[in-house]
């Protein structure tokens, strides 16, 4: 009479193992595909707020784009027009609002490699 409960006992922990461990990969490949990924994207866009200062262009999630004229903990003061006399727009926005930011001297770079590719066109263009 002891045989059969050792063996109905000993059958139970086997079940129990073969379900764990398909749920504990499952668990796995759920973290590594979908929560890791989406840290990093959190991190990259806190870096990208905190790095926001003085003279960097921003698009706000609105759709306002802008210059950084000012910089506090939690607001941006952004310029969006300047109008006839010379008088600018100015608002101010929370940080939090913040899609994207282009650093000052990117915007620049950008232009210049642009400048250099249309030359080297021209003068490729007068070769043949």
């Amino acid at each position: 009479m002891t045989e059969p409960l050792l063996l109905q006992a000993a059958a139970a922990p086997a079940i129990f193992d073969s379900v764990l461990f398909p749920l504990g990969i499952m668990l796995l490949i759920f973290f590594f595909l979908v929560i890791r990924p989406q840290q990093k994207r959190q991190r990259e866009r806190d870096a990208m707020l905190k790095s926001a200062e003085k003279g960097d262009a921003i698009v706000t999630s609105g759709g306002l784009h802008g210059k950084v004229t000012g910089v506090t903990d939690d607001v941006l003061t952004v310029e969006i027009a300047t109008l006839k006399g010379g008088d600018r727009v100015r608002v101010k926005v929370n940080r939090s609002s913040v899609q994207s930011v282009t650093k000052a001297g990117a915007k620049a770079d950008k232009s210049d490699k642009t400048d250099q590719r249309k030359s080297e066109k021209s003068k490729g263009g007068d070769k043949s």
